[in-house]
């Protein structure tokens, strides 16, 4: 099944302990954001937006701005340790503008049973969300202690970049049941074909 028809959970993953850099990992292995049907279960799956927001406005030109603003994160957190360059300080100074537009208000609204639950106070607009996302990228760039806990994936072939909060800072694999268990598996084929010698 192709991935703009469907959003399997495997499809879209949400492990990489920012949502900046949820976004950055959709680019791999293959281009995620291929849809904006895609792109609607990734805004609603990260949490940008709360359960059952509508998103039927959302459109191609949702797509592009979501795609740049990835290409600039991209460009800042990969390098984000030793910035210097050009295309680094372009990438910022974009990050920065669209960090400027207001985030979708919220509201408590009271359920039938008495709750209250978080809605947003209209159809969020596409400039509010980025600019989330984009605040959350200026977050992590400036938070020297976040940005410590910065690791590119172990993984053979990964080039996805996740925020490690584990004890003892010891996380290797972007996703223990992705790469980790790939990796398990190979160490297995290695033993195993080395006592068959």
């Amino acid at each position: 099944m192709a991935l703009g028809t469907a959003t399997a959970a495997y499809e879209l993953r949400f492990d990489a302990g920012r949502i900046c850099l949820d976004l950055l990992a959709t680019t791999h292995p293959d281009e995620r954001l291929d849809s904006v049907a895609v792109l609607r279960a990734w805004i609603a799956g990260s949490g940008l937006v709360p359960a059952g927001t509508g998103l039927a406005h959302a459109d191609a030109s949702w797509l592009v701005g979501f795609r740049e603003l990835r290409e600039r994160i991209g460009q800042l957190v990969p390098g984000g340790l030793a910035p210097q360059g050009r295309p680094y300080d372009l990438a910022l100074a974009r990050v920065n503008e669209i960090a400027r537009a207001a985030p979708p208000a919220p509201r408590a609204v009271t359920c039938e049973d008495g709750t209250l639950v978080r809605e947003l106070d209209g159809p969020p607009e596409c400039a509010a969300l980025l600019g989330a996302v984009a605040r959350d990228v200026v977050e992590l760039l400036t938070d020297p202690v976040a940005r410590a806990g910065l690791r590119q994936c172990e993984g053979d072939n990964c080039p996805i970049v996740y925020l490690d909060t584990s004890r003892g800072r010891r996380r290797r694999w972007c996703s223990s049941e992705v790469c980790g268990n790939r990796e398990r598996v190979a160490r297995h084929r290695r033993r195993a074909a080395v006592t068959r010698v």
